[in-house]
């Protein structure tokens, strides 16, 4: 008799103690839990070995790369229901995990050993992360993350990106398009730092030369920018000949602990303070202070996560750190305020824009769906279906509030005390007058 799903849904319930929020289908073709919604679909029972061989996120994460485990209807609504059920009910929830030593529950894992199938698990997916090598963040093991992460294909990115091809959080001034967003955001970003006409400014994790193309050719400023993927550097100098710049922007594949020629006026460091690292994040303040001169300014834009109550307990994203970006890390806000300002650096503003990271997230969703053969032959179906997943829980996860991203403007602010910014600092949310430098 086909009863798999009813059987996967009543061990769910036993465990969490509550309704299961989605309908699951499972590989019998038998269906259980609400009619109305979307629907869960386990395409394969080798999808229970993998959970039943590293049970949670990372179990989850192989079998949704694989193909075992699918959506039906709205991913949106499935994650958002399944973030209310599995991740967010507190103390709550962390008690009713307890019932997994009931006998009751505990005969239920033996009938889901059953269930599953022979063991060993699968492999698994080829797109996982393998042979990381060394202590986080050495120089060797950091340059090994970026190239698991940004080296598969700059047209992969083109098509997810957009024109703009700027991989952070946009800017939604109005309801414009996403390449109007990321104009809006760079030019956000140049006129905190005050650029003018031949500033030197230093963008850390370049990415494919956007900043740098906009701060030269709208603000005459002189740019060095540094990366340590290959392709984005390619990428961004066949960009900057494109635009004439050639003589305006030098793109390096380099690490940012290994620029020696400073000073610079200003420096940008957009979505890559979460490749730094909790332990090395001092050494990123440090080496950042040290390349500005006196009254120069940083733009640090950077992902946050909310305080753990022991921060020594925090773990890595298990599927982020093996299938989107390795060894990534996040801080919460405060932490990254206070490690700036021990460096030496004056604060000056913080901006939280993470409702914009969900739109922003939402529309690279959309643009990977509306083209999804591609984005499949440009990679592997299983890249794609990571980067769908990454993104959309991405959006879910900024929309309630469980990571933020912010926007840090600091100042090597002078003995004098002097910090250049006056008296109204706010002065960038005004939009520039065409034609204004």
């Amino acid at each position: 008799m086909a009863d798999a799903a009813s059987r996967l849904t009543a061990l769910a319930e036993d465990v969490l103690g509550a309704p299961l929020p989605v309908r699951l289908r499972t590989w019998d073709g038998s269906e259980a839990g609400p009619a109305d919604g979307p629907v869960l679909i386990i395409r394969e029972r080798r999808a229970l070995r993998r959970l039943l061989w590293k049970p949670g996120e990372l179990g989850l994460a192989r079998a949704w790369v694989a193909g075992e485990i699918d959506v039906e209807g709205d991913l949106y609504t499935v994650l958002d229901r399944l973030a209310g059920f599995l991740w967010e009910r507190g103390e709550e929830s962390r008690g009713l995990l307890e019932t997994a030593r009931d006998p009751k529950v505990r005969a239920a894992v033996a009938a889901l050993l059953k269930l599953a199938g022979p063991f060993p698990p699968p492999k698994p997916p080829l797109e996982e992360m393998r042979g990381r090598s060394g202590a986080r963040h050495t120089r060797r093991r950091d340059k090994q993350a970026i190239s698991h992460h940004y080296d598969v294909g700059n047209e992969f990115y083109e098509l997810v990106l957009g024109p703009s091809m700027v991989y952070s959080c946009a800017y939604w001034t109005e309801q414009g398009s996403l390449e109007d967003a990321q104009r809006d955001k760079l030019d956000l970003i140049a006129r905190k730092l005050r650029l003018k006409e031949g500033d030197r400014l230093l963008d850390v994790g370049c990415g494919w030369g956007s900043m740098a193309i906009h701060a030269a050719r709208e603000y005459g400023a002189r740019v060095v920018g540094v990366t340590l993927s290959r392709e984005q550097a390619a990428f961004a100098r066949k960009r900057i000949a494109e635009e004439g710049l050639t003589d305006r922007i030098e793109i390096r594949v380099q690490d940012y602990r290994d620029v020696t020629d400073g000073p610079f006026d200003a420096i940008s460091s957009i979505g890559m303070a979460e490749h730094v690292g909790t332990v090395q994040y001092r050494e990123y303040a440090d080496a950042l202070y040290g390349l500005l001169k006196p009254g120069g300014r940083l733009l640090n834009h950077q992902i946050s996560r909310r305080p753990e109550p022991d921060e020594e307990a925090y773990e890595v994203d298990a599927f982020i750190d093996a299938y989107v970006f390795p060894d990534g890390e996040l801080a919460p806000m405060g932490r990254t305020l206070t490690t700036l300002e021990d460096a030496g650096f004056e604060v000056r503003d913080v901006e939280a824009i993470r409702e914009h990271y969900a739109l922003t997230l939402r529309a690279w969703v959309a643009r990977l769906e509306a083209d999804w053969d591609r984005a499949v032959r440009l990679t592997s179906p299983g890249r794609a279906r990571i980067w769908r997943l990454y993104m959309a829980a991405s959006a879910v996860s900024f929309e309630r509030n469980r990571i933020g991203v912010n926007q840090f403007l600091a100042v090597r602010t002078p003995g004098s005390g002097a910090s250049g910014v006056g008296l109204r600092p706010r002065v960038w949310s005004e939009p520039r007058e065409s034609g204004e430098s």
